[in-house]
């Protein structure tokens, strides 16, 4: 790293650092250096699956907003199923007369109601998530001096 990527790193002053997502987001140039990987000489790797998904999940939530977008989405889905299910019983009902039973009405009203609960809470995610990133303090843009 070059002594401005440092200090533009060492300037954000989040506490809950995910490095590797701190790294891109500076935005500084990088360069990708090959080399083979070898098996370890001794000891074990510490990182088990549990803690390699713990770590991705708090890159993803640190550094995106998408999976809220995605519950929101989802909720009007939920929502647009439900009411064409629900079109669907009542024009077979007026076609063929034939009376629905209560469980597939139980089932649209649950879709429907999940459906609109999923998109409030996405909502209100969103909201959330705007709050948490502006409490970050993180810089609008990094200057980078020409070398």
């Amino acid at each position: 790293m070059t002594r401005q990527m440092v200090d533009a790193i060492l300037s954000l002053k989040e506490v809950s650092r995910f490095s590797k997502g701190i790294f891109g987001w500076v935005g500084f140039s990088t360069k990708w250096i090959e080399y083979e990987n070898i098996a370890r000489v001794a000891g074990e790797t510490k990182w088990s699956f549990w803690k390699l998904l713990i770590y991705s999940l708090d890159g993803i939530i640190g550094f995106s907003t998408v999976p809220l977008a995605i519950a929101s989405v989802t909720g009007v889905l939920f929502c647009i199923a439900a009411l064409l299910l629900l079109l669907y019983f009542f024009i077979k009902t007026l076609i063929w007369g034939d009376p629905v039973t209560g469980f597939p009405m139980l089932i649209c009203v649950v879709l429907l109601l999940g459906g609109i609960q999923l998109f409030c809470i996405g909502i209100l995610g969103q909201y959330l998530s705007k709050t948490y990133l502006e409490t970050k303090r993180r810089p609008l843009y990094i200057l980078k001096e020409k070398e």
